[in-house]
C-alpha cells in the first residue's frame, strides 16, 4: 500500500497508514485553507466590485445587462433600473442584479489610467531634459531634525544671551 505522508511503499495492511494523526489534521487544514486562497476569497472579491459597480450607476451610463440586452439607463430606483434601447427607444424596466457591465465607468477608468501613463510619461521626459541641460542629476539636501519650536527659540536665545 502506498503512504501519502512517509512517501513509502510496501506498508502492510497490518501496518496501518503509519503516518500520525497531527500530520493528517494538517494535511487537511492545509488544503482548506489552499481552497480559500485559491477559490473563495477571488470569488468574493469579484462579487464585491460588482456590487460596487451596480450602487455606482448613473443615468445615462451605457449597460450591458445579462442576458446580453445593451441600452442606456433613463431612471434609477432602489432595486429597478429603467433602460433604453436601440433607436426606436424602447424601455425595459429590469433589476438591478441584472446589470453585467457598465461601459460608461469602464470608459472612464481606461481613459483615467491613460492620462495618469501620459502624465507619468510627460514627467520623465521632464526629467531627461532637465538631466541633459544640467548635465547631471538634481541632487536634493537632507535636512536635519532640530527638535520642536520652543527648544530652537531657548537655544537662540541662550546664544544671544552667551553674546552678551
Amino acid at each position: 500500500m502506498f503512504n501519502l505522508f512517509t512517501l513509502e511503499a510496501g506498508a502492510g495492511a497490518a501496518g496501518g497508514l503509519g503516518g500520525s494523526p497531527m500530520s493528517s489534521m494538517l494535511l487537511i487544514v492545509g488544503m482548506f485553507a489552499l481552497m480559500y486562497f485559491m477559490v473563495l476569497r477571488p470569488q468574493k472579491k469579484k462579487q464585491k466590485e460588482e456590487q460596487e459597480m451596480r450602487d455606482s450607476i448613473q443615468i445615462g451610463d451605457e449597460i450591458t445587462t445579462i442576458g446580453g440586452i445593451m441600452g442606456r439607463i433613463v431612471t434609477v430606483k432602489d432595486d429597478s433600473i429603467v433602460i433604453e434601447t436601440g433607436t426606436d427607444r424602447t424601455k425595459l424596466k429590469m433589476q438591478r442584479w441584472a446589470i453585467q457591465t457598465n461601459e460608461t465607468a469602464n470608459a472612464r477608468m481606461a481613459a483615467e489610467k491613460k492620462a495618469a501613463e501620459e502624465a507619468k510619461k510627460a514627467q520623465s521626459e521632464k526629467n531627461a531634459i532637465d538631466q541633459a541641460v544640467n548635465g547631471k542629476k538634481k541632487k536634493t539636501k537632507s535636512v536635519e531634525n532640530k527638535g520642536s519650536v520652543e527648544e530652537l527659540k531657548a537655544e537662540e536665545e541662550a546664544q544671544k544671551s552667551d553674546e552678551e
